[in-house]
């Protein structure tokens, strides 16, 4: 059975800074890409980042690029997000996600299984 379990998000004021991770069980960690989606309040899904199977590619969607970093330990079948400068509308339930092997930063993020989620709230 595939799970997926976030943790690390909270309560942060603008500018602050969180690191989410994730982790996994019940597949082969290191054989598939992985990514972050979030879901603001009446909101859709809106993916966030991706990183491929061993980590040497990730893509970002343009509204966190150069913000949030995305990264893996395929050792310890661990996914990370880094949040950085975070803004108010960063304010959304953060998942992890497995797969797809095809969003490169914008359009829908197709994935198969997600966890639960952690939320992130960015208010002063």
């Amino acid at each position: 059975e595939v799970q997926l379990a976030e943790s690390g998000g909270g309560l942060v004021q603008p500018g602050g800074s969180l690191r989410l991770s994730c982790t996994a069980s019940g597949f082969t960690f290191s054989s598939y890409s992985m990514s972050w989606v979030r879901q603001a309040p009446g909101k859709g899904v809106e993916g966030v980042a991706r990183i491929t199977s061993n980590g040497r590619n990730t893509y970002y969607a343009d509204s966190v690029k150069g913000r949030f970093t995305i990264a893996r330990d395929n050792r310890q079948k661990t996914l990370y997000l880094q949040l950085d400068s975070l803004k108010t509308e960063d304010t959304a339930m953060y998942y992890c996600a497995r797969g797809p092997g095809n969003w490169f930063g914008s359009g829908p993020v197709d994935y198969d299984y997600r966890g639960q989620g952690t939320q992130v709230t960015v208010s002063s």
